[in-house]
């Protein structure tokens, strides 16, 4: 089975998102893009602006961690390449 971390962006609200999954990307993704009441239900313009691909989901949701753990939008833009998605 192949796990996934991503960051998602969202434009209308200029936010990431970092999360981590057993089901297939594109499945995710078109659930953050509904309305619900979580963080990324505010909106549903999010895309796909990195992800990492894993064997294990526990080493998918330890990467999510580490991730989230830089507590820095610098160091995220840097990681997904901001130079390749200019609307960051």
């Amino acid at each position: 089975m192949i796990c996934h971390t991503y960051i998602l962006h969202s434009i209308s609200i200029d936010r990431f998102y970092i999360g981590s999954t057993k089901t297939p990307l594109a499945d995710r993704l078109r659930r953050h893009n509904t309305n619900h009441k979580g963080f990324t239900g505010r909106t549903n313009d999010w895309k796909v602006v990195y992800e990492e691909k894993f064997d294990s989901y526990l080493d998918a949701l330890a990467r999510e961690k580490e991730i989230k753990s830089w507590k820095s939008r610098k160091k995220i833009i840097e990681l997904i390449g901001g130079s390749e998605h200019p609307d960051l």
